[in-house]
């Protein structure tokens, strides 16, 4: 291969440094952008040696069909990146790591159907077979994962007998398995076999699971698809998918722990619990009802505030609001001298950082953005808070109802400010069903209406005072 090999490796090394320094500026919302930069710069420069990699050969048109698949793929991806909106973020994240962890299946068809993964020893067709059991996994689940999120799917679905399909396509996919790894030839009909089993584990895997526990479903999905182009990238001899695929399953493990440990619940029982879907067992819901009041008085209170904590949920997002809301907090700190903080509960909305990023989209200043621990010492202090469209990370019962499914989880401590002023466009349950003993609290006050339309009354209330 010559010295055009390590030229190649080389260039693959500093794509891989440019992964990583990426993902570190993608710590902090201050950077996160610079992040972005230099992680797609990091993909373009390993795409670009790819194309000169010594591999690579027979006719020019391999390389025409790979330059019309990046074509095709990354106008579509810019087409939708630009169009999608906030409230879709969630889908898009979880459709295009479906699209990772089905390119990084298709990659071990590829390599198991022409016979080159049996060539190279046990070692590459062992990675070729787990990348293609796992990449089959995050696809199917991913695609669940993103029919629940649009609506196309309904999140209570439950299929019949699911313990013993489980089972039973567990033990197909370990038949199929080892029977690809004894073969010592290629078995093409053996290997759409096992895809095929894999794929509807995806499936049957992700159905059952709630829609509270999507997020945590997402960051594992794509913790998954990190893996798969890992190990594709060790059956092809390629460190760039090596690394990449590392550092995203690294990544995505960490943070799947992370939103499973900010839910006091193990991946075990997000996976295997089906929170989130209405089976009718839940604890009854608390007694009263709800008191509501206008947008004027509700905004009149907040004026003589001398702290306000917001809440912002996935409501928040429906509605577009959070212009109209950051609108209405800068009315309040400039002209009335309130204290205004924002806090996130790590699953809010529908993916991790949905809410940040919604924030950040209004220009709310990241220092006025606090977590959980951080802020959850405060409320008792707080004159009033602001819930819009929270509504699970927000309810009392998970500290107080022993029978509440989401019982154990850390909570935003909203119920001990001062007032607290709900916006919420009816009397129902959120995503997941649950009933908030919040909006039932004596200190508690509904706005009842559509979260743009109420924060644009209360900025009007405002300026009436």
């Amino acid at each position: 291969m010559g010295a055009w090999y390590y030229v190649v490796n080389i260039s693959y090394f500093f794509a891989a440094v440019a992964f990583i320094y990426g993902l570190k500026q993608m710590s902090s919302p201050r950077t996160a952008q610079a992040g972005i930069k230099w992680a797609g710069a990091g993909v373009g420069l390993a795409i670009l040696f790819t194309f000169a990699h010594p591999a690579i050969n027979g006719p020019w048109w391999n390389y025409l069909l790979m330059i019309l698949a990046i074509a095709i793929g990354g106008t579509a991806a810019w087409i939708v990146g630009k169009r999608v909106q906030m409230t879709a973020m969630p889908q898009m994240v979880a459709i295009f790591n479906g699209m990772g962890g089905g390119a990084a299946a298709a990659i071990a068809l590829v390599e198991l159907y022409s016979h080159e993964a049996f060539l190279q020893g046990e070692a590459v067709l062992f990675m070729a077979v787990l990348g293609e059991l796992i990449g089959a996994v995050s696809f199917s689940g991913s695609l669940i994962a993103w029919a629940k999120l649009e609506g196309k799917l309904d999140k209570s679905l439950r299929i019949p007998g699911q313990k013993l399909v489980s089972i039973a396509l567990i033990v197909l996919i370990l038949l199929f398995g080892i029977w690809t790894l004894a073969s010592s030839v290629s078995a093409p009909v053996l290997v759409t076999l096992f895809f095929i089993a894999a794929f509807l584990y995806g499936l049957v895997l992700t159905i059952p699971i709630g829609g509270a526990d999507m997020p945590v479903v997402i960051s594992m999905y794509n913790a998954f698809t990190g893996l798969a182009v890992a190990f594709e990238g060790y059956a092809l001899g390629n460190p760039a998918m090596i690394i990449a695929g590392m550092v995203v399953g690294a990544a995505g493990s960490l943070l799947t722990w992370l939103m499973a440990q900010a839910m006091n619940r193990s991946l075990a029982n997000v996976l295997f619990a089906g929170f989130g879907v209405d089976d009718g067992s839940q604890a009854e819901g608390p007694e009263g009802e709800m008191k509501s009041v206008e947008a004027f008085d509700a905004a009149a209170s907040m004026a003589y505030a001398d702290s306000l904590i917001v809440v912002p949920g996935y409501g928040l997002a429906v509605a577009q609001a959070q212009h109209k809301l950051w609108e209405f907090v800068q009315m309040l700190q400039k002209e009335h001298g309130v204290d205004v903080k924002f806090a996130i509960h790590p699953v809010a909305g529908r993916m991790p950082g949905h809410m940040n990023v919604l924030l950040a989209e209004a220009g709310v200043p990241y220092d006025l953005i606090y977590d959980l621990e951080e802020i959850n010492p405060e409320f008792p202090n707080a004159d009033a808070a602001l819930v819009i469209g929270a509504n699970d990370v927000v309810n009392p019962a998970a500290k107080d109802d022993e029978k509440s499914p989401i019982y154990g989880m850390p909570i935003l401590n909203v119920e001990a400010a001062r007032e607290v002023y709900v916006i919420k466009r009816g009397k129902g349950t959120g995503f997941s069903g649950v009933t908030n003993h919040l909006f039932f609290g004596d200190n508690t006050r509904m706005v009842f209406g559509d979260a743009k339309q109420v924060c644009s009354d209360l900025t009007g209330g405002l300026k009436q005072i």
